[in-house]
């Protein structure tokens, strides 16, 4: 008799011990700290369409903001210059990863911190320009997608030259606020070369310049328009499209955003599909990979999309 209820005795500290344990286990687990994502970008604009598939993506994987992650965005709306600024101010906050989109955000990111993780969103050519040693194995901190702008600006031109019935001059305006640009209007003088047309190449370095931009580009009878891209010009979309309508001049760009604030036609990478990858870069590194050991991909689907109305 002595000898059972001491081994109940034994039964019921055993179970005290594992319900002690499980109780510490789940307090632990709602004492965790979440996961700090910080986002670095162009425009909050450009975020809201971007990001939606990639919190999408992210709570397919389990992530719940509040709970096991959370988000700081920063977004330099077409100042450039203030963009190191805002990179700084993220390591600040002891990010445990930065989310960049755009060539300016990840390197300005890149100069803050050679520690904290940075996946790209997307980013002109990241080998190039220094951001990665390679693609296959980008080495540092950083990995993600990296974007075709100027493999797809001669794409844009030919679409325009099917729209354009002899299609002779274009004209290019670009900003020397994003690095990657100058690689974005040497592919394309190529291209143009090759097809026999006329490249106008005109420069734009402030919002004041855009009427200015414009005037020359009518002053010397270009029948088209197109766009280098970057931060600069995506901040100032809508006063862009206003100005091509007004000029009356079919316009090519280099992102659907242009189209659907009322933009003639946009030839681009899938930025659901991209940012969905973007997602699973991030839960990776949260779980514990190096950036240095991802390989940077390069975008596997295209868009082509058309303002009807604008057309009309």
């Amino acid at each position: 008799m002595k000898f059972v209820r001491g081994r109940r005795s034994v039964i019921r500290l055993i179970v005290s011990i594992l319900f002690f344990a499980l109780s510490v286990f789940a307090e632990v687990q709602q004492t965790k700290t979440p996961s700090r994502v910080c986002y670095l970008g162009g425009s909050a604009r450009e975020a809201t369409r971007n990001l939606k598939p990639f919190h999408k993506r992210l709570r397919e994987l389990g992530y719940v903001e509040g709970q096991n992650i959370t988000f700081e965005y920063r977004y330099f709306e077409g100042k450039v210059e203030i963009v190191p600024e805002l990179a700084n101010e993220l390591i600040r906050l002891k990010c445990d990863l930065i989310l960049t989109t755009g060539t300016e955000a990840v390197l300005a990111s890149k100069n803050a911190t050679q520690t904290i993780p940075i996946v790209m969103g997307f980013s002109g050519d990241a080998v190039r320009l220094g951001i990665v040693q390679d693609l296959a194995r980008p080495g540092g901190n950083i990995t993600g997608l990296i974007s075709l702008n100027n493999e797809l600006s001669g794409k844009r031109l030919q679409l325009l030259m099917e729209i354009v019935p002899k299609l002779s001059r274009v004209a290019l305006l670009w900003s020397p606020a994003n690095p990657n640009t100058l690689r974005v209007v040497n592919d394309t003088e190529e291209v143009a070369r090759s097809l026999g047309i006329e490249l106008q190449t005109v420069e734009v370095k402030r919002p004041d310049d855009f009427d200015g931009a414009f005037r020359t580009v009518t002053r010397k009878h270009a029948q088209a328009l197109m766009f280098a891209g970057g931060g600069f010009f995506a901040a100032h979309q809508r006063r862009i499209v206003e100005l091509a309508a007004k000029s009356r001049l079919p316009a090519s760009y280099p992102n659907s955003q242009f189209v659907e604030s009322g933009g003639l036609l946009a030839y681009t990478e899938d930025h659901i599909y991209m940012f969905r990858r973007v997602a699973e870069y991030v839960d990776k590194i949260l779980q514990g990979a190096k950036p240095a050991d991802l390989p940077v991909e390069r975008p596997k689907n295209w868009e082509l999309v058309i303002n009807l109305k604008t057309a009309k």
